[in-house]
């Protein structure tokens, strides 16, 4: 029943996260539409960038990961009152320093842009950076109730809030797109967007919260708790900013090389998040808070079965979905491409969709593993393997945009993700015994098998196609429409009939079920 319903929880996420992803390529096709990849849509990416690290920061990344399983701790051996107490306590702390970093961000970032000693491209980037970074004091909040939440077992709603920004966004851009405002307008209608997604994504999970029994309470929490938070969220911390100073370094880097680099890696990108976000982060976000109850129990064999059963979840998913981006990012980009995004800048786009394809495993194992590590409350060592993986992606940034340009910032970052997955997984089997590499051969023998199979059949259905001559248009619906469902297809059946746990385990209860649906 347990299994059941990690799939169920699963789903829920996944779906929800699905319908923010497809909404969020709708909106990325209306932004490219009507501001182009050039420097319009490259300076609100990087002005977007600001808050969404300080979200990583303080929001969904460091102190996610510190929070839940203190406040899971607090929350079984006091009962919901203390939990609650603690809970609010940390949430004035975050409100206050993230009230400070806001308008000191904006004061400063203001100087700058007033000062005139900037261009044009940066200057943009800056004053857009102005006015989105209210954005950040939202959705950190948002995400520290999203937190909370998890504790409880409840998804839904915090999974449903990248849903509002998204429309938000939306209608934005269509209304300036049908009004027909220039691009140097419909920018700030898009920022305005973002302002108000980012309210309604604080609301919607604050609400869910409020519905578990918090109220808001100025009361002093138990110091113990607030102490042991601080000390995993100190390391936590420094991780996150690693890791985000890693992606501010490659968006600045890409902002200098040209004037659509930005634009192009932050698509490609985008779509490789999409099968990663859909699936591979929806099992992290369902397994984290099992794994971390595991080892607050000190069941070390429940730990053991929980990550392995969420790693092979993400490796069955993660690493035909990379081959998939690979072979066919060319056809997807070209139906996305609508507007002002052009040809030269969509075959760009369809190269690097490829590159990020082939580290699409590795970014996923990477995540999970992360979170194993979490969760055994081994912060200072994800630190560690962020600041090599910082040092890996900037020298080989640095040297390979030289001669590969865009998708130079892009393999030296799947080369990164590459060092990370190998060097997180080295750590987690040196700190618990119970996992170890040879247990997950069969899985992986499995996983290409299927793979392979399922390149050739999508390999083949592509030179079918192209000895059709059609249109560019055409033949991208055509391939999507047809390639994408029956890749999968083959690749689920053959990796049922080679008995993969999981799907067997699924098949056996949907079984299960029909046969007690017919018997009443």
């Amino acid at each position: 029943m347990a299994m059941l319903r990690n799939f169920r929880n699963i789903a829920t996420v996944s779906l929800s996260t699905g319908a923010s992803r497809i909404l969020g390529l709708v909106r990325d096709i209306l932004i490219y539409a009507g501001l182009g990849a050039g420097i319009w849509s490259s300076a609100f990416l990087l002005a977007f960038t600001l808050p969404n690290l300080f979200r990583r920061l303080l929001g969904e990344g460091a102190l996610t990961s510190a929070l839940i399983p203190i406040f899971g701790e607090v929350l079984n051996r006091e009962g919901r009152g203390a939990a609650f107490i603690f809970f609010s306590a940390v949430t004035v702390r975050v409100l206050l320093l993230l009230s400070f970093l806001t308008a000191f961000g904006m004061l400063l970032l203001g100087a700058f842009v007033l000062s005139g000693t900037l261009n044009m491209r940066w200057s943009l980037a800056g004053e857009l950076s102005v006015l989105l970074l209210p954005y950040m004091l939202c959705i950190c909040l948002s995400a520290v109730f999203a937190a909370g939440l998890q504790v409880f077992g409840r998804f839904t709603a915090a999974a449903a809030t990248p849903v509002v920004l998204n429309l938000a966004m939306i209608i934005a851009m269509g209304g300036g797109m049908l009004l027909g405002r220039p691009p140097e307008e419909m920018i700030y209608w898009l920022c305005g967007g973002v302002l108000v997604g980012g309210v309604l994504q604080l609301f919607i999970p604050a609400i869910d919260f409020a519905r578990q029994g918090w109220r808001p309470k100025m009361s002093r929490a138990a110091e113990a708790p607030m102490r042991e938070l601080r000390a995993l969220l100190l390391p936590a911390l420094a991780g996150a900013a690693i890791l985000q100073f890693n992606i501010m370094i490659s968006r600045l880097l890409a902002h200098g090389l040209n004037e659509s680099a930005v634009s192009v890696l932050f698509l490609a990108s985008r779509l490789m998040e999409l099968p990663l976000g859909l699936f591979a982060i929806s099992v992290t976000t369902v397994f984290f808070p099992l794994m971390a109850d595991s080892l607050a129990r000190k069941d070390e064999a429940a730990f053991a079965e929980s990550f392995s059963s969420g790693l092979r979840m993400v490796l069955g998913i993660s690493v035909p979905a990379g081959i998939g981006l690979l072979l066919l990012g060319e056809p997807v980009v070209e139906l996305l491409r609508f507007g002002r995004f052009e040809g030269a800048d969509a075959k760009t786009v369809a190269g690097l969709v490829g590159v990020y394809g082939c580290g699409l495993p590795f970014y996923s194992a990477a995540t999970f593993a992360t979170r194993g590590l979490h969760a055994s409350k081994a912060i200072p060592c994800t630190v560690r393997v962020s600041a090599i993986c910082l040092l890996v992606n900037l020298v080989g940034s640095l040297i390979l945009m030289h001669f590969l340009a865009e998708r130079g910032l892009a393999l030296a970052n799947v080369i990164a993700a590459m060092v990370q997955a190998i060097l997180l997984w080295r750590a987690l089997a040196h700190r618990h015994n119970s996992i170890r590499l040879a247990t997950l051969r069969s899985t992986g023998i499995k996983i290409l098998a299927s793979t392979a199979i399922m390149a050739v059949f999508c390999q083949g259905g592509l030179l079918l196609l192209n000895t059709g001559n059609l249109a560019g248009k055409l033949h991208a619906i055509i391939a999507v429409a047809t390639l994408i469902p029956g890749s999968i297809a083959i690749y689920f059946y053959t990796l049922y009939i080679q008995g993969f746990e999981e799907l067997s385990l699924l098949a056996g209860k949907f079984r299960k079920k029909l046969q007690s649906s017919a018997e009443h």
